[in-house]
């Protein structure tokens, strides 16, 4: 045989009775109406953002400035500059917001300040608020 030759038969009853190479087994149609398969189209769960909750600072007369800068930076990942200006907004407009959270991330922050603050006897205080 001739490499150039095509080896399918030339007879076409022959080559629509032969198997075609790759398949195993009778062919399927296309389509939902499967001879009783089931098309099943997987639905995507529609996933929804919680609700943010802010993490309020609320000034008092005795926390000094420098611990509260500590508190910032410690507990909201803050640089020394950006927890400054936030203890400023504190002292001067009576809070802050610290960070905006899911609520049990905020509270739990929240939390762990008001711990800090009475492990070190200082009356710090801070809320939560919906975003």
């Amino acid at each position: 045989m001739n490499r150039h030759q095509d080896s399918t038969p030339r007879n076409s009853k022959a080559a629509a009775s032969a198997p075609r190479a790759g398949r195993l087994g009778p062919e399927k149609p296309e389509g939902p109406d499967r001879h009783g398969d089931a098309a099943v189209e997987e639905a995507r769960p529609k996933v929804k953002r919680p609700p943010m909750f802010k993490v309020m600072m609320l000034n008092d007369d005795y926390t000094p400035m420098d611990f509260v800068v500590e508190v910032l930076e410690t507990f909201f990942r803050m640089d020394r500059e950006q927890a400054t200006r936030v203890m400023l907004t504190v002292h001067t407009r009576g809070k802050a917001v610290c960070g905006v959270y899911p609520q049990d991330i905020a509270e739990t922050k929240a939390a762990q300040v008001v711990d800090y603050a009475r492990e070190h006897q200082h009356p710090l205080m801070c809320q939560v608020e919906r975003a």
